[in-house]
């Protein structure tokens, strides 16, 4: 076997090996640091993530729950809510809660320690008017829907008064009653009146301008009772002009009933009606007389509106058993805000000593502004606004405060 190359199966046992040839570990040493260093990276990218997110991006929540004492029990009484540990940090959100809300928050002091007592208001009374117009008060005519006596004897005047309402909580030192008028040409003069001056002023509307049903309606909707101005002949008729179909004195009187039905079917709900100028014609009182036997049977009631003194409106509407009152002080003679306060404080003493006082106004907006500012302060004063139906009876001491 000389010659013949040693193999694994021919070699002899126990011979070494022969040496083998040297490996490439260069090449696995190269491999094994690139392999090191994207494991550096790796991990590197790892511990970012987990800083960012510890949670690995699972969605969790930790709280941490802690056993506080049993709050003592709090006696039957108003409503009582524990108050939040930071108060100063809640103060301006539970303020804006309660005046949002309209509850009143009492917090007292070392009587219930921590807690706040919630005082809820009594709901107000809202007044509310009778619905007009109501199909037993009215006559159907050419001119519109007239006012009539109900068949059982209801008149206009008592249905579509304002009723006085809950007696005010203090002490009563006086009573106003306030008519404003001129209503209802000046769409801005009117929605001012109906929307600033408060429920128990009564409002009075001229028989001219557009939509005055609707508008009339709107006024009552906000709780003013409402009269109708009747235009009448001045002094100084045509110059001072009421408007078409002015009641007038003379000849031409035999016109004047169907002059009245016209301005009476304007528009519906009124109590009564009151004079608009007219010095003429109130202080003529044969004119007068047949306009209070229509409005007598009829059921209004007439308010002279104290322009004149040579006014015999009050005394003949009185002598024909009519539901009457007459104005005491008109406001605002003088327009000036000066002027009218002045008048208004005048009227504070007035009331205090007669009991109830009767004024007049015109729609202007100095008039208004004026009046709804003043009407703030009178729950203070101990004064309370009537309606106009009311003051006549408080007025009289033969009456009891209803009207026939």
């Amino acid at each position: 076997m000389a010659g013949t190359p040693l193999t694994e199966l021919n070699r002899p046992l126990g011979q070494d090996r022969p040496t083998s040839p040297a490996r490439p570990w260069g090449r696995w040493a190269v491999f094994a640091g690139a392999g090191l260093v994207g494991l550096a990276w790796i991990g590197l990218l790892l511990v970012v993530a987990i800083r960012r997110d510890p949670d690995g991006g699972q969605p969790m929540a930790t709280a941490r729950i802690e056993t506080r004492p049993a709050q003592p029990s709090v006696p039957a009484g108003p409503a009582v809510a524990t108050a939040p540990a930071d108060a100063s940090r809640t103060q301006a959100s539970a303020r804006q809660l309660e005046s949002e809300s309209g509850v009143t928050v009492v917090r007292p002091g070392s009587d219930a320690p921590g807690a706040i007592v919630i005082t809820i208001p009594d709901t107000p009374t809202v007044v509310k008017l009778a619905p007009a117009p109501d199909n037993r008060l009215v006559e159907r005519t050419r001119h519109g829907m007239l006012p009539k006596i109900a068949p059982d004897g209801t008149t206009p005047a008592q249905h579509y008064a304002r009723p006085l309402g809950p007696p005010p909580a203090g002490k009563v030192n006086g009573r106003v009653a306030i008519l404003v008028g001129g209503l209802g040409i000046s769409p801005t003069g009117t929605a001012d009146a109906i929307t600033k001056l408060p429920g128990p002023v009564s409002l009075a509307f001229a028989p001219y301008g557009a939509e005055l049903e609707r508008t009339v309606q709107r006024a009552r909707g906000e709780g003013h009772e409402v009269f109708l101005q009747l235009p009448m002949e001045p002094f100084d008729y045509p110059d001072s002009d009421p408007g078409p179909h002015t009641l007038l004195t003379g000849p031409k009187g035999a016109e004047n009933i169907e002059r009245l039905h016209w301005a009476l079917g304007r528009f519906t709900g009124y109590v009564g009606i009151v004079n608009f100028l007219g010095g003429r014609f109130t202080s003529d009182e044969a004119a007068l007389s047949s306009i209070l036997r229509e409005l007598a049977g009829r059921g209004l009631m007439v308010v002279d509106d104290g322009s004149s003194a040579r006014s015999l409106l009050a005394a003949s509407a009185q002598r024909a058993q009519i539901p009457t009152l007459k104005i005491d002080r008109v406001v605002d003679a003088v327009a000036r805000p000066d002027a009218i306060d002045k008048e208004l404080a005048a009227i504070e003493a007035t009331a205090r000593d007669q009991g109830v006082v009767v004024l007049g106004a015109s729609a202007l907006p100095v008039s208004i502004e004026r009046i709804a500012r003043w009407a703030q302060t009178l729950e203070a004063k101990g004064l309370v606004i009537v309606p106009m139906s009311a003051a006549r009876g408080l007025r009289s001491p033969k009456t009891t405060g209803s009207l026939r």
